[in-house]
C-alpha cells in the first residue's frame, strides 16, 4: 500500500487528467476504504486545492477552477513538452507572450528535478530559434477569433488585402491556423458564399459579435489543407503556372510548402501554381532547384527568363 503522501500526489495527478471521477473507483484503484479516499480529499483541500465532491452512494471528485492555480503535477514526457513549447513559444509571431514564456520557463526549471533539467537543457542547446520577422498578432485578437470560432458565432471586420484594398467580410468563423510564422483565420465568407483565408495581422474586428450560426461541414480536403491551398493562391502580382520536370516526389523534397500548390501531371512531371510580386525572384528561387522547367505559360515570368539568359550568355563570352 502507498504512504500517505505518495497516495495524495497520484490522487491529485488523477484528479488533474480525467474531470470526475467516482469515490469507489479511486478506492479500488489504490485498494483503501472509500473512507480513506474522502480523508485525502480533504487534506488536499486544507493544502488549497479546489476539489468538488458529490455526495451519496455513487458520489465522487472533481477538481474545480479556484481563484489561484495550484500547482500542476507533470510526469517525466509531459514537463519536457511544456518546456520545449515555452522554448518555441517566444518567436515572435503572438505579440506579447515572448517575455510571458520565458518567465514560465524559469519557473518550471525552478521546479524540475535534475534529471528533468539535465534533458530539457541538452535539448535546448541543439535548438536554434529562427526570428519571426513578419508583422505579429496580439494576444486578445486571437482570443477574440478563438472564442468565436468556440462559440459559433459570426463575425464582422474590416480586411486589408494582399494589394492593399480594404474591404468588410461577415462570416463564420470556424479555425485558426499558424503557418510559416503567420495567423490566419479559417471562416466561410457569408457574402461570397465560400470559404475564404484571412491574414489575422490584417483584419480589424467589429463588435459585438454577430448571431450564432449552425456550424456547416468542414472543406473536404480538413482545415489545414484548404489554410494551406488559400494561402499558396493569394492575389500575388504575377500568378505563375510552372511546369516541372521531375517527378513529384523530388520536387516536393527540394520546394517549401510555403512556395505554392503542387500536382502531379505525369510520372515525370509535376506542376506548381505560385506567385510573386517580383517574377525576378520567383525565377531564382526555380533556378535553384536545379532542375529543369517551363515557364511558357506565364508571359512575365517567361520574358524575366529570356532576359536572364540573356544576360547569363553575355557573362560566358556568348553574344
Amino acid at each position: 500500500m502507498l504512504r500517505t503522501s505518495e497516495r495524495l500526489l497520484q490522487l491529485l495527478s488523477l484528479l488533474q487528467v480525467r474531470p470526475y471521477w467516482p469515490g469507489h473507483e479511486l478506492a479500488e484503484r489504490f485498494e483503501v476504504t472509500t473512507r480513506t479516499i474522502r480523508t485525502d480529499i480533504e487534506r488536499l483541500r486544507e493544502l488549497g486545492y479546489p476539489i468538488q465532491s458529490t455526495p451519496g452512494v455513487a458520489g465522487g471528485y472533481r477538481l474545480g477552477a479556484g481563484a489561484a492555480l495550484p500547482p500542476l503535477l507533470l510526469d517525466d514526457e509531459e514537463a519536457i513538452a511544456v518546456a520545449v513549447g515555452l522554448s518555441t513559444a517566444a518567436d515572435g509571431s503572438i505579440a506579447d507572450l515572448e517575455e510571458a514564456s520565458v518567465r514560465a520557463l524559469a519557473k518550471l526549471h525552478q521546479v524540475l528535478p535534475s534529471h528533468l533539467r539535465h534533458r530539457i537543457r541538452t535539448m535546448q542547446s541543439t535548438m536554434v530559434a529562427v526570428p519571426f520577422h513578419g508583422p505579429s498578432v496580439g494576444s486578445d485578437l486571437l482570443l477574440t477569433l478563438a472564442t468565436a470560432c468556440r462559440d459559433a458565432v459570426q463575425l464582422r471586420f474590416d480586411y486589408r488585402s494582399h494589394s492593399d484594398s480594404a474591404s468588410r467580410r461577415i462570416v463564420e468563423p470556424y479555425r485558426l491556423a499558424l503557418r510559416a510564422g503567420r495567423w490566419y483565420l479559417l471562416a466561410f465568407d457569408l457574402e461570397r458564399d465560400d470559404w475564404r483565408t484571412f491574414r489575422v495581422d490584417r483584419l480589424s474586428p467589429r463588435l459585438p459579435t454577430g448571431r450564432r450560426f449552425t456550424p456547416r461541414e468542414l472543406p473536404p480536403e480538413g482545415p489545414a489543407d484548404h489554410v494551406d491551398r488559400g494561402v499558396a493562391s493569394a492575389p500575388w502580382e504575377y500568378r505563375a503556372r510552372i511546369v516541372i520536370l521531375a517527378p513529384l516526389s523530388v520536387v516536393a523534397e527540394r520546394l517549401p510548402s510555403s512556395a505554392g500548390r503542387l500536382t502531379q501531371r505525369d510520372d515525370e512531371s509535376c506542376v506548381l501554381e505560385s506567385g510573386s510580386d517580383d517574377p525576378a525572384a520567383l525565377l531564382r528561387h526555380l533556378s535553384m532547384l536545379d532542375l529543369d522547367f517551363s515557364v511558357a505559360d506565364t508571359p512575365a515570368l517567361a520574358a524575366e527568363a529570356r532576359r536572364l539568359a540573356d544576360r547569363l550568355s553575355r557573362a560566358s563570352g556568348r553574344e
